[in-house]
């Protein structure tokens, strides 16, 4: 997640003291840097590091590192991912995730945002895109002349829900990965064990998919409910005030998903 890259609320972003001494050619193994000085004020605040920050890098990440990756977006409505963020933080679910407050600055739809801007504008995705991306859409990129020739790739949950083995080729197809059904199923001993094991950290988030076994097609597409359909259902579930925080952080965000949703592939 971009969010956890980049700093909340604009503060000031400067690289991390862990990569400074980061070069072009090491690759992604970061274990290999040689020992740098982190801060010393163990209590002050995490941001910004006493570091020098990169003109235009929105992360605590060094540009010569990032590009080392391919990256492609995986986005999801907020009045979906905010009301099922939520759930986690309140009773009976925050006894098991651990997570007894909602923060609305780690949405994270500002800095996703922010960064796919920046990955555009240095060149490393773009100018083209995915199965489609209307040309309308891409012009209105500013870039600074260079191309490593990764299209744009952003998936939008709900696509991949109402077709999941179509938005999946396709993805596949822009990010050059051969195209398998088999990957649309993982109901073997191995699968879940490796499922479990990954998220043991994340209890409580992703229980659904830790015990599902294959994604197809939802039987009917999800209808939108109106935004007074939304407030009564938030309401009933979480009280007045959780569902004016909820709306709040979803009308905060909606601005940034729809303009990153310009850029889903289509089919």
């Amino acid at each position: 997640m971009a969010q956890y890259w980049i700093p909340p609320n604009e503060k000031p972003a400067t690289i991390a003291p862990s990569l400074v001494n980061y070069k072009r050619g090491v690759g992604t193994d970061t274990t290999a840097l040689s020992p740098v000085t982190t801060r010393t004020d163990k209590n002050g605040p995490p941001y910004p590091y006493p570091t020098e920050a990169e003109p235009g890098n929105p992360t605590v990440i060094p540009k010569a590192l990032l590009s080392q990756f391919h990256f492609t977006f995986l986005i999801r409505h907020p009045r979906n991912s905010i009301p099922s963020y939520y759930r986690c933080t309140v009773p009976p679910l925050n006894a098991i995730t651990g997570f007894y407050n909602y923060r609305p600055d780690e949405a994270g739809y500002v800095e996703l945002r922010r960064f796919f801007d920046f990955l555009r504008a240095e060149g490393q995705i773009g100018p083209h895109a995915a199965t489609g991306v209307s040309e309308a859409v891409l012009g209105n990129g500013v870039t600074n002349g260079s191309s490593s020739g990764v299209e744009i790739c952003v998936i939008d949950a709900d696509d991949l829900l109402d077709n999941p083995s179509g938005i999946i080729e396709a993805y596949c197809k822009s990010t050059g990965i051969k195209y398998e059904p088999e990957m649309l199923t993982w109901d073997t001993e191995e699968h879940h064990r490796y499922a479990k094991e990954t998220f043991e950290k994340w209890k409580g988030f992703h229980e659904d998919a830790i015990n599902s076994k294959e994604l197809k097609a939802r039987t009917h597409k999800k209808t939108p409910k109106s935004e007074d359909e939304l407030l009564k259902e938030w309401t009933e579930k979480y009280g007045a005030e959780g569902a004016k925080i909820i709306n709040d952080s979803v009308k905060e965000n909606v601005e940034h998903y729809e303009y990153l949703k310009q850029f889903a592939i289509k089919l």
